[in-house]
């Protein structure tokens, strides 16, 4: 009799209790009708929980009501590459990057004689490698057989690393999930928006930045993608193998892109199951820190652009910090004009001046 296939679901979370509980019963009540499909796959999941050191209760909330979860609490914020590769790490797979060279930080931090990660399991003993990894934030809820939508995917297609779902927000309105690879043209609509043109939502939904088209959406069937969004991405265990695990170089942001491109470059290809249907709320947690959240996706996105300079045309790299200094300074002269009319206090104003100013230094 074949084994059931070993699924790891890995949520990372930060002072989101309430969301993470509903996430938490989502993927249970997924796997129970995914098990309850004709055409089922047999499944055995493991959760991973990594509390970034929330103040909110998330850790002794999963303790309690999740007993069979695998808790990881951790003293300090890992971020969110931090805290997945914890999770890997755990379910073991190496976390070191590419580059082996160099001791990463999980590897760091497991080693610190102060202990500041804390491990509580109903079993110390490490659970099987998996067949496939779901990386899933806090905010997302999995709806219908999505799990085994995603599973089915990747065991017919042993050419697939990665497959995305197709995401929702809160109010069923359609969420991007998948993206081609971001160019000079991508940061330039994103600093620089054309919502006081005619047609520029067009442009803004179009391939030149970087979006699909609607029609691929709509029709429902699997496409394949440069990289999609970490918030639901369903990851081959063999693939990881390969490649290693995050580049823990970003702290949020941009960690799913790289990996993306590290399994195409390992002769992998990425997909996205706009069928398999998983409810987003996005950025229920990094929105509690917004300007040091700002900072860390501009970061991120210069770390992916030089990590990855020789797939960009001549002086790409130049230009693009050009323009994010050019789109800082905008901001600036925005938020002291809303502050002159009044829309925002002093201490909004120089809590934006610092974080704009810290971005055009990058």
């Amino acid at each position: 009799m074949k084994r059931p296939i070993r699924l790891a679901a890995v949520v990372v979370s930060y002072n989101v209790c309430d969301l993470l509980r509903t996430c938490l019963d989502s993927i249970a009540t997924s796997a129970v009708r995914t098990a309850a499909t004709r055409t089922a796959v047999a499944l055995e999941v493991v959760t991973v929980v990594v509390d970034n050191a929330s103040s909110d209760g998330s850790a002794a909330m999963v303790a309690s009501e999740f007993p069979d979860a695998h808790l990881i609490a951790s003293r300090q914020n890992l971020g969110f590459t931090g805290g997945n590769n914890a999770a890997l790490q755990w379910l073991g797979f190496s976390t070191a990057e590419v580059d082996s060279t160099r001791m990463t930080r999980i590897e760091q931090i497991a080693a610190d004689q102060n202990q500041r990660i804390s491990t509580q399991s109903a079993s110390s003993a490490r659970h099987p490698q998996p067949d496939y990894v779901l990386l899933l934030n806090p905010d997302a809820e999995v709806t219908g057989d999505a799990l085994g939508q995603m599973v089915n995917f990747l065991e017919t297609h042993p050419d697939a690393a990665v497959c995305g779902a197709g995401l929702r927000y809160g109010d069923g309105a359609f969420q991007h999930s998948a993206f081609r690879f971001p160019g000079v043209a991508q940061v330039y609509l994103d600093l620089f928006p054309p919502t006081g043109l005619r047609g520029g939502h067009r442009l803004l939904d179009s391939r030149v930045n970087g979006r699909y088209p609607a029609a691929r959406w709509v029709q429902g069937a699997p496409f394949a993608v440069d990289f999609v969004l970490g918030a639901a991405m369903l990851v081959r265990g063999a693939a990881i193998v390969q490649v290693g695990a995050l580049d823990d170089g970003y702290w949020m942001y941009c960690e799913e892109m790289d990996w993306c491109r590290r399994f195409w470059r390992g002769g992998w290809s990425v997909y996205v199951l706009p069928a398999a249907q998983i409810i987003h709320h996005e950025a229920q947690s990094s929105r509690q820190h917004r300007w040091q959240t700002q900072a860390r996706l501009w970061r991120s996105r210069l770390r992916f652009y030089a990590k990855y300079a020789d797939e960009y045309p001549p002086g790409a790299l130049w230009l693009i910090r050009r323009l994010i200094r050019a789109g800082m300074a905008q901001q600036a002269r925005r938020a002291e004009r809303r502050f002159a009319r009044g829309e925002i206090d002093g201490v909004a104003l120089q809590q934006a001046l610092v974080a704009y100013a810290a971005i055009r230094e990058l």
